[in-house]
């Protein structure tokens, strides 16, 4: 980002404040070689780890056990042209664990769309990056 672009970039502590508030995220990862976005409701853990709880038969659950994916999850207010973007990346790992998952059960939130059968699947943060577009002008005018 150049000096003055209207942007700020967001400090680790400022962007798991401003992920904690978020009710949901887009998870991105791989399905055949391709990019694949998916939203879903999620919370963070203690140690900023992102948890979210799907279908044990989902594709979601198959795709990132395992594998290095991002999370987004943003805030933006078009009148005011201002708002926030955060992108937790790191390897997503499905919790087998018994002991894990009851830790875990009343941190993750409950699916928006319940299946009989679900699964946490938990992101370890690996790279928090942010930043943040406040309204008005920057150096290059409105």
């Amino acid at each position: 980002m150049y000096r003055n672009d209207g942007f700020r970039e967001l400090e680790r502590r400022e962007c798991l404040e401003l992920l904690a508030t978020a009710p949901v995220g887009r998870i991105v990862h791989t399905r055949h070689a391709l990019p694949a976005v998916l939203p879903v409701n999620f919370a963070l853990d203690d140690d900023a780890a992102v948890l979210v709880r799907t279908s044990a038969a989902s594709e979601l659950a198959r795709a990132v056990d395992g594998a290095v994916v991002a999370l987004e999850a943003d805030e933006v207010d078009a009148a005011a042209h201002s708002g926030w973007s955060v992108v937790v990346t790191g390897t997503a790992f499905v919790i087998t664990d018994l002991a894990h998952r009851r830790r875990l059960a009343g941190k993750v939130p409950c699916s928006w769309v319940p299946w009989p059968e679900e699964v946490v699947i938990r992101i370890e943060p690996e790279l928090i990056t942010g930043r943040a577009l406040a309204g008005g002008r920057s150096l290059y005018g409105l």
